[in-house]
């Protein structure tokens, strides 16, 4: 989808297809016949964008084989689909029953990470609609934060200089422009926007930048203004925005509060729990974690990462920080000039909520989708943008 801002730019919005699993490029192909056309088709529109997710095998079915690329581009164009931006941070098996710590492997001191990224930027260059010459692709915010030393530290700045010389390279080449986005996440190296402002500023390039996950943002409870401020006053490029909304727990300390809580604990994801006290943020890595006794402090509020619908804050007395999204979206797109031309939709833990709340089958998978995107839609031409055909 796309919008024009006042200023007469555009800024697109997709949602991300890493909810649906695909680990190669069959099943990527897939995904395009069996769910984001259908969402199109549900919102009504002759195109829509789509956040691809493209795990190691199907990337690298598609850099061997130019023919495959020049299928996929057709295929996309055909059902009414187009890629302005990569989901880069999951390397593969994210659709597998137990997640947890591995989405975060290889980090960006391991040599694949710099040639599955390299090969992202190929594929991504080769993907945009032809009247679209920019093209972001998120990633791991360095890596987790345990076994990271100087010297790990120090591979990772090396290999993200590296592949900006590549995509310096590759826009001589193609025209087309790819820049990395770095995506802050609680308990990685890089937890905070604020946490990204000096390794992002040591690497010093512009094709290297942030990617703002609203949820994430609201885990560590950061304030967006505080955020958003900080990284423009140190010259930090918003590269794109991942919209999704945290789980808020206002009375963490009440049993029905705990018990609602316990529902969301599951063992596919990591769902980073948070709260803000006096003497700064606490956390666990993990929801069931926080449950346990009094692991953590429960006299303020907790948030967690758990990425909920949008459109459908879970019920009392748990609710959602859709208000943080908001707040961020009204100063990244609401100004006189965008701070990010790209926005994408995120919620792909719609089979990991309890039960009674997934959606059963492709059919309400899809309704649950295009409500978010509607959301997302009213939110933006609320703040001024007009939908494009």
């Amino acid at each position: 989808m796309r919008f024009r801002h006042p200023d007469g730019s555009t800024v697109h919005l997709a949602y991300c297809t890493n909810v649906h699993p695909a680990e190669t490029l069959d099943g990527v192909l897939a995904q395009l016949r069996d769910h984001c056309e259908p969402v199109r088709r549900r919102l009504g529109r002759d195109r829509l964008g789509i956040g691809l997710w493209l795990a190691k095998d199907a990337a690298r079915a598609l850099v061997t084989d130019p023919s495959a690329l020049r299928g996929l581009r057709c295929e996309l164009d055909r059902r009414g689909l187009e890629v302005v931006t990569l989901n880069g941070f999951p390397y593969e098996g994210f659709g597998a029953e137990e997640v947890k710590y591995r989405v975060y492997k290889p980090d960006w001191a391991d040599p694949e990470r710099l040639e599955h990224t390299t090969s992202l930027a190929r594929l991504l260059a080769g993907l945009l609609p032809d009247d679209v010459t920019d093209g972001s692709i998120s990633t791991l915010p360095l890596a987790w934060r345990t076994a990271y030393d100087e010297q790990r530290a120090q591979t990772a700045r090396t290999a993200l200089r590296t592949l900006a010389e590549r995509l310096d390279a590759l826009e001589e080449l193609t025209g087309r422009s790819i820049r990395i986005a770095l995506e802050p996440e609680p308990g990685c190296v890089v937890e905070t926007t604020r946490d990204a402002i000096a390794p992002l500023t040591a690497i010093a390039h512009d094709r290297v930048g942030i990617c703002v996950d609203t949820c994430h943002l609201a885990t560590s409870f950061e304030d967006p203004h505080t955020a958003l401020d900080d990284l423009t006053r140190a010259g930090v490029p918003v590269v794109k925005s991942q919209l999704s909304a945290a789980l808020h727990a206002e009375h963490p300390h009440l049993p029905e509060v705990r018990e609602a809580l316990a529902a969301f604990a599951e063992p596919r994801f990591l769902h980073q729990t948070r709260t803000a006290t006096l003497a700064g943020l606490r956390g666990t890595d993990d929801l069931d974690e926080a449950l346990a006794g009094d692991t953590l402090p429960d006299a303020a509020p907790w948030r967690s990462h758990f990425h909920v619908p949008l459109h459908a804050a879970p019920t009392a007395p748990l609710t959602s920080t859709l208000p943080v999204l908001k707040s961020v979206l009204t100063r990244l797109v609401g100004g006189p000039h965008p701070l990010t031309r790209h926005l994408e939709v995120e919620t792909y833990t719609w089979q990991a909520l309890p039960p009674e709340l997934r959606p059963r089958g492709r059919t309400q998978l899809a309704d649950g989708i295009a409500a978010e995107l509607t959301l997302a839609r009213d939110l933006l031409t609320d703040l001024g943008l007009k939908e494009l055909p």
